[in-house]
């Protein structure tokens, strides 16, 4: 039958024989019977709609609860659902027992139940009284396997000691659900109250701190590890004389006290209160007594979690550092998440180190593994940087010195087959002229979000990472940050999570470094929510499940226009500026340099004057290489606001040799760079420096002026002929 078609005519025959028909279908919510079922519903004998919600108040909450159970079973077997179902009138009083018999289907399609069946008034005693439950055994005991089931399950998935009391409270047993809860544990030789349901909190403090030598029910089950049913308020007071009293003001007509037992040791103890009274039957004791194994287990998880979590959170507190007082003209943020795994801290770490002249380093780094070893591991590489550094070390001897150290401590493990390395990134940083003194062991390069929002990988020399050659030398690499600079610091775990590469992964980042408009705290918290789901405030967070690996984040500006440092917009800055450095030995880095010539040339519209750009910037470079000792300085701007902007390169070196342009014959195999230059370039020059010389060259996004002959201000002459800088 579907939603909305008529009910069958049946139904006439039906009710002549005191029996009615209704259809429930729980992707609508709504029920709806014919006169007969409105009838024993307590609702005027007509057909009618009525919802979930109206249903429900019409029958007793515990029975509402077995119907799914019920529901659910007979679904998973193919069978009928029948239960007895108790209906209350507006005072909560029972009026009348019915039977429903019903055949349930499940739509994979909706997810959703649709059931047709029947009730029927029964003249056997309710529910709760011995003679009921004998007439309803066997649908009693169907009900009791769903509900085991069920309780399993959520006790199971219960994470914390919290939420196992919370899922214990609702727990609604088959035909006879206590209103009243209490899990009593030891503490000493005295009882304590962990949790309760039903009474209020004043009225359990006479049970908090009670010795277990006393005269009370729950005191004997953690003492002989044995439960104690009490059907009657009689029972109770006959053998509980001394603490009958505390019970009485509570109302209740039958207890249970269940032991609280996990391998053979007895942990506490469990109360179950009812308000009839119920007898403890073979099954009803069967019932309670699995269930107070399921809970006692699941308390005992989830104190072993919380234990686990408590230890490592405190590890975590003690190897991250607090990023210290602000930093005149810059802002820091950091993060800290781990991975999905059981420990909450492992190989990834961040630290900010202060040096002499007001100036301060930011280590960031990861340890192979996400174990204790690794975390261990990570603390006392942590603690040698930071000894390295205070030193006074250059950043490449702070990694050569680390390198040694670490080489030597994984050696000295008693495991050789598990040599483990790490990687890390050290800058030194001064705050007031925004230059960056790096090296780099094997990490990832750092990125830099410019003032006008253009994000850029910054290349930056690097050696072995930590640990593997003890004698691997580490290069290092100067770095500018102009005011409106955010400088990006991270582990892998930050772009190589969900199936993402290297290169996928960092195009993810790019988008929200480039459309982020927040100050640098959101930013931090975007970059690691678009990865992991929400985070907390540097250290770990309650993300999902499927994390990776370890996330450690460092963001770094240099307060101005543009910036992320305020609650400032990102806006069109007019002047967009990166440096770069190639060395003699690293002539690979050409390739790196032009790479990040295009980055920085993101958003140029003429694809031809980008090319030229960087095969100017290529001839440039390998120039310095080949014909000079020295190494290269890269130092590239756009000027000027979209439409009239300008593109201004230019390299310096220490040689003293002037490039002059020559007139190479055909089959000559150099000499055509400056002729290219001149060629390509709307301006060019050379200019003499008091140590070696730069070579630049521009290109307008819009045709030259007339004087465009001359360079700007502060250039070197342009034409055929270098010429001495002004």
């Amino acid at each position: 039958m579907r939603t909305g078609e008529p009910l069958p005519e049946v139904g006439d025959v039906l009710a002549s024989l005191a029996t009615g028909l209704w259809h429930w279908d729980t992707a609508t919510a709504q029920v709806r019977v014919d006169g007969e079922a409105a009838r024993l519903l307590g609702l005027p004998a007509e057909p009618a709609t009525l919802t979930e919600a109206q249903v429900r108040a019409r029958l007793h909450p515990v029975d509402w609860n077995e119907i799914t159970g019920v529901v659910q079973l007979a679904v998973a077997e193919g069978t009928l659902a029948e239960v007895r179902i108790r209906i209350m009138d507006e005072h909560g009083h029972v009026v009348r027992v019915v039977r429903s018999r019903s055949k349930p289907s499940f739509d994979a399609v909706r997810k959703a139940y649709v059931l047709t069946g029947t009730l029927q008034e029964v003249a056997e005693p309710r529910p709760g009284t011995p003679a009921g439950r004998s007439a309803v055994t066997g649908e009693w005991r169907r009900s009791r396997e769903a509900f085991l089931l069920d309780a399993g399950r959520a006790l199971a998935e219960a994470r914390s000691t919290e939420e196992v009391l919370r899922v214990a409270a609702g727990l609604s047993m088959p035909g006879f659900s206590p209103d009243g809860l209490a899990v009593f544990g030891v503490s000493g030789d005295r009882l304590t109250v962990i949790g309760h349901h039903g009474q209020p909190e004043y009225e359990v403090n006479p049970f908090t701190d009670m010795s277990l030598d006393t005269d009370y029910p729950a005191t004997e089950v953690v003492r002989t590890g044995r439960a104690v049913y009490l059907s009657s308020p009689e029972q109770y007071r006959s053998r509980y004389p001394l603490t009958w009293p505390l019970a009485e003001r509570f109302g209740r007509r039958s207890w249970a006290y269940l032991p609280l037992t996990v391998s053979g040791r007895t942990l506490g103890a469990w109360l179950a209160a009812f308000a009839y009274p119920v007898a403890f039957t073979p099954d009803e004791r069967s019932v309670l007594t699995t269930v107070a194994r399921m809970l006692a287990q699941a308390l005992t998880r989830a104190g072993a979690a919380e234990n686990q979590r408590e230890l490592t959170e405190g590890l975590q507190r003690s190897m991250l550092p607090m990023l210290g007082p602000g930093i005149p003209g810059m802002d820091v943020a950091a993060r800290y998440v781990p991975t999905g795994g059981g420990l909450q801290v492992g190989g990834d770490w961040y630290d900010m180190i202060p040096l002499p002249g007001d100036r301060f380093a930011l280590v960031i780094g990861d340890v192979q593994g996400h174990d204790v070893r690794a975390a261990g591991l990570m603390g006392q590489l942590r603690i040698a940087l930071r000894a390295y550094a205070s030193e006074g070390h250059r950043p490449d001897a702070v990694l050569a010195r680390a390198s040694h150290f670490f080489h030597g401590l994984v050696a000295a493990e008693d495991d050789p087959g598990d040599h483990r390395f790490a990687t890390c990134y050290y800058a030194e940083v001064d705050p007031v002229t925004g230059t960056v003194e790096s090296a780099r062991a094997g990490h990832l390069d750092p990125v830099v979000r410019m003032a006008d929002g253009t994000a850029l990988i910054l290349a930056t020399a690097g050696g072995l990472p930590l640990g593997i050659d003890p004698d691997s030398d580490y290069p290092t690499t100067r770095l500018a940050m102009e005011p409106g600079d955010t400088l990006m610091l991270c582990t892998d775990g930050l772009v190589e999570t969900g199936g993402h590469d290297l290169q996928s992964g960092w195009h993810r980042l790019r988008v929200i470094l480039e459309e982020h408009t927040g100050d640098l705290e959101e930013l931090a918290d975007a970059l690691v929510q678009a990865v992991h789901g929400p985070s907390s405030h540097h250290t770990v967070g309650p993300l999902s499940d499927r994390r990776e690996d370890d996330i450690a984040l460092v963001l770094l500006c240099r307060q101005g226009e543009g910036c992320g440092c305020g609650e400032s917009t990102v806006a069109q800055a007019p002047v967009r500026r990166t440096m770069l450095s190639v060395a003699q030995s690293e002539p690979a880095r050409i390739a790196a340099a032009r790479e990040h010539l295009r980055g920085l040339l993101h958003d140029w519209p003429g694809e031809e004057q980008r090319d030229a750009a960087v095969l100017l910037l290529s001839e440039m470079l390998t120039n310095v290489l080949v014909h000079t000792d020295a190494d290269a300085l890269l130092v590239a701007e756009v000027v000027g606001e979209p439409g009239e902007r300008r593109i201004r390169v230019e390299v310096t070196d220490q040689g003293d040799d002037l490039p002059h342009k020559r007139r190479p014959g055909e089959m000559a195999s150099s000499g055509r760079g400056l002729m290219l230059i001149e060629l390509l370039a709307d301006a060019w020059g050379v200019a003499p420096r008091g140590e070696g010389k730069s070579i630049w060259f521009e290109i307008y996004e819009s045709p030259a002026p007339d004087d465009a002959s001359g360079p700007p201000a502060g250039g070197g002459a342009a034409g055929p002929e270098p010429a001495a800088a002004s």
